[in-house]
């Protein structure tokens, strides 16, 4: 079949279950050679085409409201709701995104890009339909590793409490990005094993309801099933929410996944289909990979697997230099702990694990518990170091606020893939760090400019005593192996001033250096200030600008509303002294999907623009 042909899902309901599995073949190699061109997130996507395509063959989208928790794995959503012949631009600037949005298409009814929010999402869908008295699905696709969420587990409650009619398809592959932990995967490595129980009764209906006599047996001996599924399942993670339960059933396979559907879509309540995949299904790199190198990729070649871009000689992702400054310190402080929200790939943390495994834990996808969880180690005087990325970082704004700095504990958070991240989108830029933490009482908030400074300010968070956040972006580094120099907490170096300087640029990161090797190249007169401290501020140093009585820019690549410039206004307003200051940032609205380079001149915040305009001031 040709893919890019597809208009809708309707046309799957005239299909046989060979066809059927013949289009599943066809839609994992379009996938396959897709994000082979474009990156993208692979291998959870061919782990549910076949379950993707049982739901639009049971299902009428979009009066059904299909939807993917996260919505990573809606690649085949799409490809059947007719965006096939658009997947050339998947996660490009102007392009279609890597996860659902309501603008591309009627079908996509939900959107996120963080986990665990479809189940809540669910309920008020259900509820909205109940009270305006239609009659359409709600059918939530949630993860293993998302559903064992706290936000998720409040939706379990709720919905058992509510009992509305919802279908719960829960995708369990036995991982998240990586591997899952915790008590609660251990329960549904239980509930995967059931599936004898459910093969036998299966059979034994069929087997037994073929005569009269049969069906007087099967019917006497309903009290005794219902027993085995009282103990085998009911009495499991489900049961104890109140929720009917179905499975577990092969995700692979058409025929009992259509029948499956079938069943729970005449169950009136809420039923949880539990669906058993294989992440990477039907690609051998994927299917082979335990530790989430193919969750999210970048271009590759098919027949290798391997990627067509690689890091440049002597640099290393930012995400390494943490960590591996991370053991670095540890082989010399037991005291120093690393914990992570189930990003130990994400985030470069293998070789901690690998070496401190004592004093190394994975949280889940469970951020709040994360951050407490640093904080109960330092109240004890440990130090702990908690990777987070700048997108996910606004789901512990409370523990942040309420149990690290409240009580002043000295925890070292680690904001990684800060700023603009690129391709993802909306969901996943970090943008809103600065604003969102500065605000905090006793927070350090710093950013490096290179991998010296970066591993210095590790060095420095952890040779004191307040809470402290160090950001980070996506990103490769040119690499610095040097010993350690304490940094003195709020102080902003000055480079490039002369007695003929025209203006100061105040900015900070990467680009520090790469202003200063412009203007040394254009031999502009300007000087730059390397604001590495939003929080606090060099109050010597702006002190220092104001008796200058020269034009100052501030340069931000994140959101203006609460970042350096906002800081910088608040504190000169503040002591009543004047400025000269014009600001480049980001506006009051999200930013798209599309490579940095593109975005930061779709944002005006691309460092030419910056430096033609400045020009025009001084």
């Amino acid at each position: 079949m040709n893919i890019t042909e597809i208009k809708d899902p309707t046309f799957l309901k005239d299909l046989s279950i060979i066809e059927l599995n013949d289009l599943a073949l066809d839609i994992r190699q379009f996938l396959i050679n897709s994000v082979s061109k474009t990156g993208g997130h692979l291998a959870s996507n061919l782990g549910v085409v076949e379950l993707t395509i049982a739901l639009h063959y049971v299902f009428d989208s979009p009066r059904d409201k299909i939807f993917f928790d996260v919505g990573h794995q809606c690649y085949t959503h799409k490809v059947l709701t007719g965006r096939a012949k658009e997947f050339s631009t998947l996660r490009q600037y102007d392009g279609i995104s890597g996860f659902q949005k309501r603008k591309e298409s009627s079908h996509d009814v939900w959107e996120a890009g963080h986990s665990s929010t479809s189940l809540s999402a669910a309920l008020g869908m259900a509820v909205t339909r109940d009270l305006q008295h239609e009659d359409y699905a709600v059918v939530p696709v949630i993860g293993d590793g998302a559903i064992a969420s706290g936000m998720a587990m409040d939706a379990l409650n709720s919905i058992g409490s509510e009992q509305k009619k919802m279908i719960i398809i829960f995708n369990d592959n036995n991982m998240s990005i990586s591997k899952n932990v915790g008590a609660m995967s251990k329960g549904f490595a239980r509930l995967r094993s059931a599936k004898s129980y459910n093969s036998l009764k299966q059979n034994m209906k069929s087997v037994l309801k073929k005569n009269e006599l049969g069906k007087l047996m099967y019917s006497g001996m309903k009290s005794f099933k219902d027993a085995i599924k009282e103990s085998v399942i009911d009495k499991g993670i489900f049961g104890e929410f109140n929720l009917e339960y179905m499975g577990p059933v092969d995700g692979h396979n058409l025929t009992d996944l259509i029948r499956v559907l079938k069943v729970a879509q005449e169950h009136d309540g809420p039923v949880v289909v539990h669906v058993i995949t294989q992440k990477g299904h039907g690609y051998s790199p994927c299917e082979k990979d335990l530790d989430g190198n193919w969750h999210g990729v970048g271009p590759f070649n098919v027949e290798t697997g391997l990627p067509l871009k690689h890091t440049p000689l002597g640099f290393k992702k930012w995400s390494s230099l943490i960590s591996d400054t991370l053991v670095e310190l540890a082989e010399h402080d037991p005291r120093i702990v690393v914990l992570t929200p189930a990003m130990i790939n994400g985030s470069a943390l293998e070789t901690f694990f690998a070496k401190f495994p004592n004093r190394s834990f994975d949280c889940g996808i469970a951020e709040e518990h994360a951050l407490t969880f640093a904080a109960g180690l330092a109240i004890s005087d440990y130090k702990p170091f908690i990777s987070i990325y700048s997108s996910f970082l606004q789901r512990g704004y409370d523990q942040i606020n309420h149990d690290i700095c409240r009580m002043d504990l000295p925890v070292v958070i680690g904001i990684d893939r800060a700023g603009i991240v690129g391709e993802d989108g909306d969901t996943h830029h970090g943008l809103f760090d600065i604003g969102m933490l500065r605000p905090i009482p006793n927070i350090i908030l710093s950013q490096p400019k290179d991998a010296k400074e970066a591993r210095d300010l590790l060095y420095t968070a952890f040779n004191q005593k307040h809470p402290f956040a160090l950001r980070y972006p996506r990103g490769e580094i040119k690499e610095h192996m040097t010993s350690f120099d304490e940094i003195e907490i709020g102080t902003w170096p000055i480079f490039n001033e002369t007695s003929t300087t025209k203006g100061y640029i105040l900015t900070y990161g990467e680009d520090v250096d790469r202003l200063l090797e412009k203007i040394t190249v254009n031999q502009i007169d300007l000087a730059v200030v390397n604001c590495r401290f939003f929080k606090p501020l060099d109050e010597n140093c702006i002190a220092h600008l104001s008796k200058q009585n020269k034009p100052i820019f501030v340069y931000e690549t994140d959101m203006l509303a609460g970042g350096l410039s906002s800081a910088i206004l608040e504190y000169s307003n503040d002591i009543n002294i004047e400025l000269k200051m014009k600001r480049y940032g980001i506006g009051d609205h999200y930013v798209g999907q599309g490579s940095t380079n593109l975005l930061r001149k779709d944002q005006f915040i691309d460092m030419n623009y910056v430096l033609d305009d400045i020009l025009k001031e001084i």
